[in-house]
């Protein structure tokens, strides 16, 4: 069964360095490259006549391309800590360092068959195969820490099995503290940007994605949770054969939730308004967010009409006390009020102690403009509102105010991710959802009880 597949996925695949020596390595490859590309883009600069500067040197589309490749190569804390440092910075970043994480949220090199089956081997024992009618080597998705593969047993079973990147664990902590140094001496990240927090958050959330017996246990409380939900489908896991590297669910079929796009209006705007609708009863009632809003993460079966949730890897719980703190926050936004939308901002932990006030009102911009789905009388069309767009000006106002850049919460980073993550997915299918109606249960707690 190997040898049929092994040449055909050698050459279009990339072996994921496994040891803490090779990951440096692959590092050390990457700062040579650097260093090389500045000098010669340098002497290309001095032949025209010009004097180069350092910055300009750095920040070449040809080193941006380097740091894009040896990342995505490296996967795993490298790619992680890319994706969530584009979550806080923002604008703070130089367009050269948005194009490289738009590369690593868009593309991961599999692993060749060899590596999958050294794997497999570690974690179902020699000779696994035998309880296979197929496997597939291709994976039919690749992301940062793992990648999927279609398999059917010989008892009929259809799965999706979820191989981890070998040496992703072991080499989190060190992978994020190296990459993040290698972008402060590259130049590609502010001075004065503050990423501690942040290299914090990328451990701990890549330690936790590392564990697929952790995220098998999410999704199946998840399915719990959304029992009286029809509308939803989650894949089930196979005890049997997930361990701590390897998670087999339940293969779903369905179609990308973005190809809806040709769906009718009313079907469109559904989808969006039952994942709206989640995002709420996550923050609200389960106090239980899945994280990543990924496109991929969403599918639609159009025999059914459901929509299926995948990857629980980014399943994070929250407090009480931050859930209520963001239901005094939009409750706020929806009327206007500045005062009480600060003092929840403040208990969310969004102000440093020294913030002046021109600062404190620049967030509270931003807040205003990112609950104005929920301040709109009616279904919000998010096909034709500019509101990324003026997010981002907001945005920029704040980000050239550097001295009182604070990096907010892990919290806060997370949530805002998913919604940001739906309302651009809404925006791709034009949909018009009234978010007001969605959010209304869950204004004030008395409403809930």
């Amino acid at each position: 069964m190997f040898d049929d597949e092994r040449s055909k996925r050698e050459a279009s695949t990339s072996a994921v360095p496994g040891g803490r020596l090779p990951r440096i390595a692959r590092l050390g490859v990457l700062a040579s490259g650097v260093a090389g590309g500045m000098l010669a883009e340098g002497a290309r600069q001095l032949a025209q006549g010009k004097r180069p500067r350092i910055g300009a040197l750095l920040l070449t589309p040809e080193n941006a391309r380097r740091v894009a490749d040896q990342l995505a190569r490296l996967r795993g804390a490298a790619m992680k800590f890319g994706q969530l440092l584009s979550m806080d910075a923002g604008d703070l970043l130089p367009p050269e360092f948005g194009a490289i994480l738009a590369r690593l949220r868009a593309d991961a090199k599999a692993m060749p068959m060899s590596q999958v089956v050294s794997v497999l081997d570690a974690n179902w024992g020699h000779g696994w195969d035998r309880h296979f009618r197929q496997f597939s080597f291709k994976p039919m998705a690749a992301a940062s820490v793992g990648q999927v593969h279609l398999a059917q047993t010989k008892d009929g079973r259809r799965l999706a099995i979820k191989v981890q990147y070998p040496g992703v664990r072991q080499s989190i902590d060190s992978d994020v503290d190296n990459v993040a140094t290698l972008l402060r001496i590259s130049g590609l990240l502010p001075s004065g940007l503050d990423v501690g927090p942040l290299l914090r958050e990328s451990k701990r959330q890549l330690h936790a994605e590392a564990d697929y017996l952790a995220e098998g246990a999410w999704l199946s409380r998840y399915a719990g949770l959304l029992v009286d939900t029809p509308e939803f489908m989650l894949p089930e896991v196979h005890a049997d054969l997930t361990t701590k590297n390897v998670l087999a669910m339940s293969c779903m079929g369905g179609i990308p939730v973005e190809s809806l796009l040709h769906a009718p209006q009313a079907e469109r705007d559904r989808v969006a308004g039952l994942l709206f609708g989640l995002l709420f009863r996550e923050i609200f009632e389960f106090r239980l967010l899945q994280t990543d809003p990924n496109f991929a993460n969403y599918r639609y079966d159009n025999a059914s009409r459901q929509v299926i949730l995948l990857d629980f890897g980014a399943t994070r719980p929250y407090p009480a006390a931050v859930v209520d703190a963001y239901r005094a926050l939009m409750a706020s936004a929806v009327v206007g009020d500045r005062q009480e939308l600060s003092m929840a901002a403040s208990t969310i932990g969004y102000f440093r102690a020294d913030i002046g006030e021109r600062q404190r009102q620049l967030v509270l911009d931003v807040f205003l403009h990112a609950c104005e789905p929920l301040r709109h009388a009616g279904a919000y069309d998010f096909g034709k509102s500019d509101l990324p767009a003026r997010i981002r000006d907001a945005g920029l106002a704040l980000s050239t105010e550097r001295n009182s850049w604070h990096t907010p919460p892990a919290d806060a980073l997370f949530l805002h991710r998913k919604a940001g993550g739906l309302y651009l997915l809404a925006a791709k299918l034009k949909a018009r959802v009234d978010i007001g109606a969605l959010f209304l249960p869950y204004a004030s707690r008395q409403a809930l009880s």
